[in-house]
């Protein structure tokens, strides 16, 4: 960063010079009689002023670059914030349906299963270590394309865009069994995660709050069906969802 800043300051250097020595005049570059102000001078004073402008812009950009990851990213899990995973997923709803008709993809709402005993039993660090765990064979399940939030607590979101829904609940379930084969051994005792997933699959225009609001409801009906399980609801073209599967 350093050498860009010294040769940012070099460009405008040169920048200067040359628009300084360019007569509009006579259309064309020329120096003056004193060399004093032609080179020495400049030669002082931009260099110093130039390089401390730009290693200030350059400083604010890290500034600023650093600002948004910490307003996007939650600390603990390096996911996205609920705010700015809802705002991303409306954000590809919005801009993609301008382009084609017909849309596939997927929200699915992810809840860890009896979370509480595991704070509980182990204490808070260990909770935190293993929502860390989670989300990171969670990521394995994913493509760098698809989208994790954490939503709340031990709650998740992941958008897969423009995934069919045979695809969707494939990766569904892929995602539930990774989380089952994570090892989470707090305090040297072996402990079972496991998640249960509330899935809407998509294929017309929609909202994230209207995926959210189903997927929640699947998530539910997978918690109460004894939890560790993928439920299912696929929003077709015409207007509701489909029966859970």
């Amino acid at each position: 960063m350093i050498l860009l800043t010294i040769l940012g300051t070099v460009c405008c250097i040169a920048m200067a010079f040359a628009l300084d020595s360019y007569s509009f005049e006579d259309g064309r570059w020329r120096l003056g009689d004193t060399p004093l102000n032609n080179f020495v001078l400049p030669l002082i004073i931009a260099p110093p002023f130039f390089f401390y402008l730009l290693s200030k812009l350059r400083q604010l950009a890290i500034a600023h670059d650093l600002l948004m990851r910490v307003a996007t990213t939650d600390g603990l899990t390096s996911c996205l914030t609920r705010v700015a995973f809802t705002t991303l997923v409306d954000a590809y709803l919005g801009s993609v349906t301008g382009e084609k008709e017909r849309l596939d993809g997927a929200l699915l709402v992810v809840d860890v299963d009896h979370f509480k005993r595991v704070n509980d039993r182990f204490g808070h660090d260990n909770g935190d270590e293993a929502l860390r765990l989670i989300v990171s064979s969670m990521r394995s399940s994913l493509r760098d394309i698809d989208l994790i939030g954490r939503m709340g607590g031990e709650e998740f979101g992941v958008f897969l865009p423009g995934v069919p829904p045979p695809r969707a609940a494939m990766v569904a379930q892929r995602l539930r069994v990774a989380v089952t084969e994570t090892s989470f051994v707090p305090d040297g005792f072996p402990y079972q995660l496991s998640v249960s997933v509330g899935v809407v699959t998509f294929m017309r225009r929609t909202t994230f709050s209207e995926l959210y609001k189903i997927a929640d409801v699947r998530l539910y009906d997978a918690k109460r069906s004894g939890r560790n399980r993928v439920e299912i609801s696929h929003l077709e073209a015409s207007s509701g969802p489909s029966p859970p599967h």
